[in-house]
């Protein structure tokens, strides 16, 4: 074969792994593949017993005495050790670093003297600031070329003794902004003005560096030679190692292991026991989310989602259970998967993570029963988020339910004792439980907006902030464009009405909607809902430029979205929901102004007076260019009868749906038929008919309310008129 061959097979088996990994059949497995392995590891290393006569913290079954005579590692080890920190850091002092410093401040006073031998003003700050190397503000060098020589011979005084005191100390590495605090504290107590002392801040702090530099080489010598000068410690032949019942330390493990007394941690069996009860696990778990959890199932990153976040859990919990099986922060994991997914994915989860995490702290009940329970207090607290908040309220929720478990199961397995191991082992378990919920609440809340931005998800936690009216940017809108603010309120309620019916997200429709129109604030008298019956800007201007001022208004409102750091979704929609519809109005006033000049004029294309795109993608976006269409037409009805709102919603529905606009979202003409049905139930709503009071009869009802109260002169309250 020759190497072109040999080139070309390669292409060709890599463009096939190319195709085959791109199936989203293929990506799912691997995923979920990659997620098994992953926790299969974690556990194996951690939870599979050693086949040992001994177990750290059990009673010892026998007496066992040494042997041989051998090193014990692990005294000697802490005798090193606490040697090795018993010897200080070692510095070298670098004396150079005063004298460029004392001679950068002399050369900067002569160049003050210097610039003060001109004679214009505007020469003497051009020289100095152009032969200065630090940049000094204009003010503090005016302020120095004013001053006479004797106070600038005092203030240099003053400063190089400041900077001689502050470096004869020594500066470690670590211990630079400490000595600029200091220098500033100095420089503040000058008796000169804010102008000097801020110059003299900027011409001191470059200077300031450290001249005590970390010796490493020199203090791990030292350590090495401290910890050479220890005696090694000796376990003597016959010497006891651990009496039958005792409790096996650390120690005792140490020195089983120095002696060789301990035999090979390897099971083959529960290698493959460990193997069949994760692939039982994961079967149950996948067959759930197949059940329930269609959307996940189908798509490649929740799953990978929904790994990373049982990896970090399990990763946690396993750093967590050296210290207390109380603080395995399964809560955590429950939180972000209710956040991202829903509550009854989270409930299976918690249960799974619990037992799995349970089984690494010796199999006791005690730990699964209070991470189930603090799971499912963080379950149910964060299951109607409001507001990020709410998190950190989920880890009181948590703590709170960790402490009474744990006092219940005091209670339960020996009753409460005033002993002092008893106390100090139920005071660490409710240190620990408190700790846990506290701790799962902060990584839930760190963790939370890098997977959103990581896996480009925005979770109802985003949304809802987004939805404050406090927002900057909807408080710019209502003050700035207010008729554009209350559109889009009005839009949001059609989009959310229109969203639940069919099967859209409604949180997303009405946030997006509310930001739909930001891009308006940039130019906003030249939208009708915002000129309040003033005069037109449009009627001054080419309808060529008024179509590319409105076109506009969805870029403009993109680089708000950007400057505000909205989430994609947010964007997508923002760019999407006027699809690239004709700017119909400017495109018929432009089609009569080129049959008015005549014959020979060109008549206008359609293109120039289209919006940019793209269609709509997601039925979100679909809902929201609907209803903004509808709410904008129905408004402009003279009188909105319900008949005459009702068609002209159908009428919008259909020129949407003839023009392509809808051809690329995921819609039926069902999901129209449904949508159409609510926009109308709810701007019928908004337009119903009112009963007009004749002034005869309102006079009547406030005379009968007066008389009713027993007063002549007393109003009728708010109340008393809306019941009748």
């Amino acid at each position: 074969m020759t190497k072109k061959d040999s080139k070309k097979n390669y292409k060709y088996y890599l463009h096939r792994l190319f195709l085959f990994t791109g199936n989203n059949m293929i990506r799912r497995l691997l995923f979920v593949a990659g997620i098994f392995i992953a926790v299969y590891l974690l556990l194996f290393f951690t939870m599979l017993p050693p086949d040992v006569a001994m177990e750290l913290g059990m009673p010892s079954p026998q007496t066992v005495y040494a042997p041989r005579e051998a090193i014990d590692s692990y005294s000697t080890s802490r005798l090193k050790k606490e040697a090795a920190r018993a010897v200080p850091h070692v510095y070298d002092h670098i004396p150079a670093m005063m004298e460029e410093g004392r001679e950068a401040i002399r050369s900067f006073f002569r160049e003050v003297v210097l610039a003060r031998g001109l004679d214009e003003e505007e020469e003497k700050l051009a020289q100095l600031k152009q032969n200065l190397a630090v940049e000094i503000q204009d003010d503090s060098l005016r302020a120095l070329l004013l001053q006479s020589d004797e106070n600038l011979n005092d203030l240099q005084r003053r400063v190089e003794r400041f900077f001689h005191e502050i470096m004869i100390q020594g500066i470690k590495e670590d211990g630079e902004q400490a000595a600029v605090r200091q220098l500033r504290q100095e420089i503040n107590l000058l008796p000169f003005s804010p102008e000097i002392r801020l110059g003299m801040e900027r011409l001191f702090i470059p200077l300031i560096q450290a001249n005590m530099i970390y010796n490493e080489a020199a203090t791990e010598a030292g350590r090495r030679a401290a910890e050479q000068a220890v005696e090694p410690v000796r376990i003597l032949k016959n010497s006891l190692i651990i009496q039958e019942g005792e409790r096996v330390t650390d120690k005792h493990i140490a020195q089983l292991e120095s002696l060789g007394l301990l035999a090979s941690p390897f099971h083959i069996s529960g290698y493959f026991g460990l193997l069949l009860i994760l692939i039982l696990v994961f079967f149950v778990v996948i067959y759930y989310i197949y059940l329930f959890n269609q959307e996940i199932y189908e798509n490649a990153t929740y799953i990978s989602l929904l790994g990373l976040v049982v990896i970090l859990t399990l990763l946690l919990g396993l750093a967590a259970r050296y210290f207390s099986g109380y603080l395995i922060p399964v809560a955590m994991g429950a939180i972000l998967i209710t956040v991202f997914f829903d509550s009854r994915l989270a409930v299976l989860f918690n249960i799974v993570l619990a037992l799995s995490l349970g089984l690494l702290v010796d199999g006791e009940m005690r730990f699964f029963l209070v991470t189930v329970l603090g799971g499912l207090a963080a379950i149910y607290a964060v299951s109607r988020l409001k507001q990020r908040s709410d998190l950190a309220r989920a880890g009181l929720f948590v703590a709170a339910m960790n402490m009474l478990a744990i006092i219940a199961i005091f209670m339960l397995d020996r009753g409460f004792r005033f002993e002092y191991d008893y106390l100090r082992e139920f005071g660490i378990a409710l240190i620990a439980g408190i700790g846990s919920g506290l701790f799962s609440a902060v990584m839930a809340i760190g963790l939370l907006p890098f997977l959103e931005s990581a896996f480009g998800l925005t979770t109802a936690v985003t949304l809802l902030e987004l939805a404050d009216p406090g927002r900057p940017l909807l408080r710019k809108l209502l003050m700035e464009t207010p008729g554009t603010y209350h559109h889009s309120i009005l839009v949001g309620n059609l989009a959310e009405g229109a969203a639940e019916v069919v099967g859209a997200d409604p949180l997303l429709s009405r946030v997006a909607a509310f930001y739909h129109d930001i891009g308006k604030v940039r130019r906003p008298h030249f939208f009708v809902e915002n000129q309040f019956g003033g005069d037109n800007p449009h009627n001054n201007i080419s309808p060529n430029l008024s179509a590319l001022i409105i076109r506009s208004h969805v870029k403009d409102g993109l680089e708000l979205a950007q400057e505000e750091k909205l989430p994609l979704p947010v964007k997508e929609i923002i760019a999407q929901h006027h699809g690239n519809s004709l700017i119909s109005f400017f495109y018929q006033k432009a089609v009569e102004q080129s049959e008015n000049k005549g014959k020979n004029m060109q008549a206008p294309g359609e293109d120039e007076f289209r919006y940019e795109g793209p269609l709509p993608q997601t039925k979100e976006a679909a809902i929201i260019m609907l209803a903004d269409a509808v709410e904008a037409a129905v408004r402009s009805l003279a009188h909105p009868a319900a008949g005459r709102i009702e068609g002209m919603i159908r009428r919008v529905i259909k020129e949407k749906l003839n023009d392509g606009q809808l051809d690329e979202a995921p819609l039926t003409l069902k999901d129209l038929d449904r949508i159409g049905d609510t926009f109308v139930r709810i701007l019928s709503g908004l337009f119903h008919q009112r009963i007009e009071y004749p002034e005869k009869e309102l006079r009547a009802g406030l005379e009968r309310e007066r008389n009713k109260n027993g007063s002549v002169g007393k109003q009728p309250t708010r109340s008393n008129f809306r019941s009748r």
